[in-house]
């Protein structure tokens, strides 16, 4: 390990500033590359001994990873939130940041975190632009609801979305009460809703059918509420199930457990944690606010929290026990099966 070199990555959008040093911390070179292919090919061919490195996760890591992982020994990516020495420094510039990442490198301190295979990475991808393209069409379902409130046109609301209920009250409505302004704009956010709601509905059927991920989501959608979305988020944000040792770290992966503070022998349990997979935690909370209708032992868990008064704690325990049951299924490669406690 000592005879390799080690070398710190500073990643940019259009740069990537890099220290290079050897075991005894003595500079073997450094300096910036641009952000690209070409650039970077011609980079490490200056390297003629194996080379360890090490990059803090930004938005532009995912490709270099994947362009330098053949080239080097070992690659390593930080957690942006555990660099506190770089975070924290007094004086801080890119050189400079470079050499410290290069310098966790060599102490063997770099605060590695978990990088998807390329193929889960570009299905999650994916799924990202649905919930995009869902949140699009709810602004577009609050735009047609909000302009009809706007000039007082009564409509019902629960049938308003539907295609033949709003071309039938488009047809109705009179001149004086939704002007020719007015029925242009529903007619625009019509015609975006159905766009992005067709958008969304071919991403998923497409991820579902993938043959890399269909026999995972189907076993996944064999506990009794989880539908397809949770399946193929679940799937596509955890990557490898085998990561997590216990159910507990799937947990605070997903947000669904307190942050602890302890100083002076007091220990205090503060409010949900921000350090999560948001998109995780997110579908999780929705899914269990309805999983109780068709679980029988979600429905038990739910009504054991709710008979000690609070809902939102009545929600988080279904979802965590979500997460027990979707962990067990993906790391078993089993289907659900409800375990029998009288035997």
């Amino acid at each position: 390990m000592n005879a390799c070199l080690y070398v710190g990555l500073d990643v940019h959008k259009k740069s990537i500033s890099w220290c290079a040093k050897r075991g005894d911390g003595k500079v073997f070179g450094e300096g910036s590359v641009k952000a690209n292919r070409q650039s970077l090919a011609e980079w490490v061919r200056t390297f003629n001994e194996p080379w360890i490195g090490g990059m803090e996760a930004t938005l532009f890591t995912g490709w270099i990873y994947d362009y330098l992982k053949p080239h080097a020994e070992q690659l390593k990516v930080a957690h942006p939130l555990m660099l506190r020495a770089i975070a924290a420094s007094k004086k801080k510039n890119d050189k400079i940041d470079a050499s410290k990442i290069a310098d966790c490198l060599r102490a063997d301190l770099l605060p590695e975190c978990y990088m998807a295979p390329a193929e889960i990475r570009e299905m999650r991808r994916e799924l990202r632009f649905r919930n995009l393209l869902v949140g699009e069409a709810v602004k577009m379902k609050n735009k047609i609801s909000g302009v009809l409130m706007e000039v007082g046109a009564e409509h019902d609301k629960q049938k308003l979305h539907g295609k033949k209920y709003f071309n039938e009250l488009l047809g109705t409505l009179d001149s004086e009460i939704a002007p020719e302004s007015v029925k242009r704009m529903l007619k625009v956010s019509r015609g975006h809703l159905e766009t992005f709601t067709a958008g969304q509905k071919s991403l998923v059927k497409n991820l579902k059918n993938d043959f890399r991920l269909c026999d995972r989501v189907k076993r996944l959608q064999t506990i009794r509420g989880v539908g397809e979305v949770l399946a193929l988020t679940w799937a596509l944000e955890v990557g490898e199930p085998e990561r997590f040792t216990a159910v507990g770290h799937a947990l605070s992966y997903c947000g669904l457990t307190s942050a602890q503070s302890e100083s002076g022998g007091v220990n205090k349990r503060m409010p949900i944690s921000k350090q999560r997979n948001k998109h995780l935690q997110t579908i999780l909370i929705e899914a269990a606010k309805i999983a109780p209708q068709w679980n029988p032992q979600l429905k038990a868990v739910h009504e054991k929290e709710i008979g000690r008064g609070n809902r939102n704690r009545a929600t988080l325990a279904v979802a965590r026990k979500l997460v027990a049951y979707l962990l067990a299924v993906d790391k078993s490669g089993k289907d659900f099966e409800v375990r029998d406690v009288s035997k």
